[in-house]
């Protein structure tokens, strides 16, 4: 059961690979050469998509990396699967907004959960490693 939000998550990450491909592609075919619109200083769809992305290659690692540690420790119990959840619903909470909208303090919000329940994870891993609960 512990390998189902991650693949979930996975499944988050090609999600806004094709997404970022998608609005590239649409950007190129419609001449657009510019990153950011120079008006508002937000950066467009495609930005957003790959911006994203990138995202997905930081955070979620430290998420994978307990994973894979959890697996062979035989420390996957309820508790972290159902952390692990949480962490991918926020993960998921935090691309919604990415993508969608260029405010920045919904997004942050959803970030800190994210990184607030992954130091949870991390923390209740450690104390069962050593304390051999």
């Amino acid at each position: 059961m512990v390998l189902l939000p991650v693949f979930v998550l996975v499944g988050l990450t090609f999600a806004l690979l094709f997404g970022m491909m998608r609005t590239r592609r649409g950007a190129l075919v419609s001449g657009a050469t510019r990153i950011r619109d120079t008006a508002l200083g937000a950066p467009n769809r495609a930005t957003q998509f790959a911006d994203c992305y990138r995202d997905q290659f930081e955070l979620p690692i430290l998420f994978y990396l307990l994973i894979a540690l959890a697996l062979p420790l035989r420390r996957a119990d309820l508790v972290i699967v159902l952390l692990s959840w949480v962490f991918v619903v926020t993960r998921f909470a935090h691309a919604g907004i990415f993508v969608t909208s260029s405010d920045s303090a919904p997004r942050s919000t959803a970030w800190l959960a994210s990184a607030l329940v992954l130091f949870a994870m991390w923390l209740y891993f450690a104390l069962k490693l050593l304390l051999l609960i």
